[in-house]
């Protein structure tokens, strides 16, 4: 009898499982078996259009076809080998991808085939250690980071675990959506972590590029007063998109006394998106007592921050590092977006003309964020 019981439930299981195979073959679109990618070989070096083989997903992941990939300023650099961690090679790189779901390992029951998807920064942790417990998932140690320690998102089709894969509503334009997974992501995990309250005064250093021009929105959204810091050619950018007050950096020669004057004191937080350390070196001087200077953007390895301890003590100013946001803060900063709160500039352009968009990077003449379509 018990025998027969066993017999009938594996029977049972084996049936359920045939079914679903046979339901999500049924559902799965064709996928090729060569695909269209940028990839290089060396740091620094020709960034080649080429084909190259589709991965499969494991057990674990998703596959997702990359409508749109937003272009970072960090793929530059992964690009260029700025940072003493160095990414594997030969590279695909990317980290903002916006797509549909096409195929799934055995083990994924939080996606279904068509699903939309973003393939972000974090593309899988270990899930088991304290700081994946703690939601601080950018923390993990055994994190695998897209377009840096796996292939990334300049690619028709990339994989992505399931458990970090951000789930995208099908009615936001994925092209749009493609920057929040990275760009937005940051800026609105590093506001949060300013701890401010709404009607303070938070500076955004670099707030006329891709990050910048997210971070002012999200700030506006959250209810802060926001004094913009960049070049001249971007001050009309910056203010229409929510900025009450703005600095030029090349019109200013003491810019630490300039901020103090326009927030009556000095902000209640910095956020500094931008590479230079010139600028983290002015927040620590200006921000106001007990605030928050966040530490976002990344220069070039072996760049440090001194502060003159006595002073530091004394106004009890906070120094803090900021990555990306956890699965939660993703959530949140797309929502913004979906219900109209943030604005995402993009630029679409193909594929093919990654190289083009690193050179614009180079000059600093990129407003808001370029995005690259998988098709052309």
């Amino acid at each position: 009898m018990l025998r027969t019981l066993t017999h009938s439930i594996k029977h049972t299981q084996k049936s359920r499982l045939l079914l679903r195979s046979l339901a999500s073959s049924a559902a799965s679109p064709t996928v090729p078996e060569t695909q269209k990618a940028i990839i290089f070989y060396e740091p620094g070096g020709q960034l080649h259009y080429k084909d190259i083989p589709v991965p499969k997903p494991g057990p674990n992941d998703i596959l997702v076809n990359i409508k749109y990939t937003g272009v970072c300023n960090s793929d530059y650099h992964a690009w260029k080998g700025d940072w003493a961690f160095k990414p594997i090679l030969p590279l695909v790189l990317g980290h903002e991808g916006a797509g549909v779901v096409v195929a799934k390992g055995e083990n994924v029951t939080n996606f279904e085939i068509g699903d939309h998807a973003g393939v972000k920064w974090v593309n899988s942790t270990c899930q088991s250690c304290s700081f994946c417990e703690e939601a601080h998932e950018s923390s993990c140690p055994n994190q695998k980071n897209s377009g840096y320690t796996v292939q990334g998102t300049y690619q028709q089709y990339a994989v992505a675990n399931a458990v970090q894969a951000a789930h995208l509503p099908k009615d936001v334009d994925l092209a749009k959506a493609a920057p929040l997974l990275c760009a937005g992501l940051t800026v609105y995990k590093a506001l949060k972590n300013a701890n401010i309250r709404a009607g303070d005064w938070v500076t955004i250093i670099g707030a006329g590029g891709g990050l910048g021009t997210l971070a002012v929105q999200y700030a506006r959204a959250m209810g802060y007063k926001i004094l913009a810091i960049d070049g001249t050619n971007k001050k009309d950018h910056v203010l229409s998109k929510g900025a009450d007050e703005f600095i030029d950096f090349n019109a200013v020669s003491d810019i630490p006394e300039e901020v103090l004057k326009v927030t009556e004191g000095g902000p209640h937080a910095v956020i500094n998106v931008s590479n230079s350390v010139k600028a983290y070196h002015d927040a620590v001087k200006y921000v106001r007592p007990t605030g928050t200077v966040v530490l976002v953007g990344l220069p070039k390895g072996g760049a440090t921050l001194s502060t003159d301890i006595v002073s530091h003590v004394l106004r009890a100013i906070n120094v803090k590092g900021s990555v990306v946001g956890n699965r939660a803060d993703t959530r949140e900063a797309i929502e913004f977006f979906r219900r109209g709160k943030v604005e995402s500039q993009v630029k679409i352009v193909g594929l093919s003309e990654a190289p083009e968009v690193f050179k614009l990077m180079e000059k600093g003449e990129i407003l808001g964020r370029y995005v690259l379509d998988t098709t052309k």
